[in-house]
């Protein structure tokens, strides 16, 4: 007997249902038990679901998806995989589906739709409902307005409680991630906030005027979302208000849309680190992927390839001494490792906006003391290591100086590369990897055999 909706386990993990319909998939008749999983799940769950299959199995599960849910997990699935479902449907569907969401949730969509599709949904759209679309539609992405919710609360100022909390009866619900009301003046320009937490309890007769909190941290449509983002974070934000120039309330960030945006911008730069985009498919094409593999790895063989020349440059010492093959690779690694620890510290402290032209000296000197300490520190270890190994003081000298030479390339790569790319405008998370292991890499290499050659060979 099929399970029913209501029978099936809510608190299964995501993982769970997948397993369940990978299996009802391979006998492929028990497709109706498949729909009514689905009926039960959560957007996320069925987008979940869809990620991890197949190209030709994720849209026979697309297929059994209701039109009326369709919008919603189209906001759930990753940009690749949103990609194929969307190249599934026709015209008539993408409009359809895009009736049931929000205006700012279309306007989340509309990136990957065409222009033609884009203007067929606002032209399906009600008077007032256009008119929100239009507006989020013109605030480009990585802006609060890209990020904003319309679907506001305001009260008045010069009202009571008795009447606010009367006013707040006539909705059905209020707005997910509302934990205060907009507070504002008859022109609707804004006055403050108050807390629900604070309204449920005050005595009916009190005026509102004399409840709110004035010191509000609001958000211009243009603002930089990042910054909103660590907004959030750094006062406990769960609902912040957005405001024209004008001082009026045009909308407002949800705490939910802020996390989707900060794991969206963190799951782009952890694949950007490695040289990959957002348009990868776990299961697409291989010569979908090779393609998108491709500079990169052309990238690291240029400099791998730099690498090697200068290694080939003193070939003749390391023919004379062979312990030198042995112990380069050390000195090399250690100064990559070092430098990605300088760089890591500095993409942050960037993003947080901690760098600043009046503490970048102080910034250097500090890394340049942490590279010399550990230099000398490890260095030491690391030459009577190589005396014990191969009972030579010079080479174990050598070893030592290599290290505390590299380190300090490497805090100084660590912290002048990002900086530089920074400067022009790039995304310093991006690319400073590779740089930074091409220059650890051969400046060690270069060090430690340029070392050997003057003082051992």
């Amino acid at each position: 007997m099929a399970r029913r909706p209501e029978d099936i386990p809510r608190s299964a993990s995501p993982q769970d249902h997948l397993d369940a319909v990978m299996k009802l998939l391979a006998r492929m008749r028990d497709l109706a038990d498949v729909r009514r999983r689905l009926e039960a799940l959560h957007p996320a769950d069925v987008a979940y679901i869809l990620e991890g299959l197949p190209l030709e199995k994720r849209l026979v599960i697309w297929g059994l998806v209701p039109p009326e849910r369709e919008g919603d997990i189209l906001l759930e699935v990753s940009d690749s995989v949103r990609e194929t479902l969307l190249a599934d449907m026709n015209r008539a569907e993408i409009v359809a589906a895009a009736q049931h969401l929000e205006p700012d949730e279309i306007a989340d969509l509309a990136p990957d739709l065409s222009d033609e599709v884009v203007q067929d949904i606002i032209e399906a759209q009600d008077v007032e409902e256009r008119a929100e679309l239009q507006s989020a539609l013109s605030y480009p992405e990585g802006t609060v307005g890209a990020l904003m919710d319309f679907d506001v609360v305001t009260i008045r100022e010069d009202v009571t409680v008795e009447v606010a909390l009367r006013y707040l009866r006539r909705f059905d619900e209020l707005p997910s991630q509302t934990d205060a009301l907009f507070v504002v003046d008859r022109d609707d320009h804004l006055k403050g906030t108050l807390a629900l937490k604070k309204l449920v309890v005050t005595d009916p007769d009190v005026e509102v005027a004399t409840l709110i909190e004035r010191d509000v941290v609001s958000f211009a449509p243009d603002s930089d979302a990042e910054e909103a983002a660590q907004a959030f974070e750094r006062y406990d934000l769960v609902n912040a208000p957005v405001v024209g120039a004008d001082g009026k309330v045009i909308g407002r960030v949800p705490v939910d849309a802020v996390l989707d945006f900060v794991r969206e911008r963190q799951e782009s730069k952890e694949l950007a680190k490695v040289g990959l985009s957002e348009d990868e498919d776990i299961f697409s094409s291989v010569w979908a992927s090779v393609k998108n593999r491709g500079p990169w790895i052309a990238l690291n063989l240029c400099t791998a390839f730099i690498a090697s020349r200068v290694v080939g440059a003193f070939e003749g010492s390391i023919e004379k001494l062979a312990a030198l093959a042995a112990l380069m690779p050390i000195v090399a690694g250690i100064g990559g490792n070092a430098g990605n620890q300088t760089t890591t510290l500095i993409v942050r402290a960037l993003a947080l906006g901690q760098v600043s032209p009046s503490n970048a000296r102080r910034l250097l000197t500090r890394e340049l003391g942490v590279a010399t300490t550990s230099g000398v520190i490890w260095g030491s270890v690391l030459g009577f290591v190589a005396w014990l190994l191969y009972r030579n003081v010079a080479l174990g000298g050598v070893m030592a100086m290599a290290m505390l030479l590299n380190l300090i390339v490497a805090a100084l790569a660590g912290i002048f590369i990002p900086l530089t790319m920074e400067r022009f405008g790039r995304d310093p998370a991006v690319g400073s990897s590779v740089f930074l292991t091409f220059i650890t890499d051969s400046m060690g290499f270069f060090i430690f055999l340029g070392l050997a050659t003057v003082f051992l060979v």
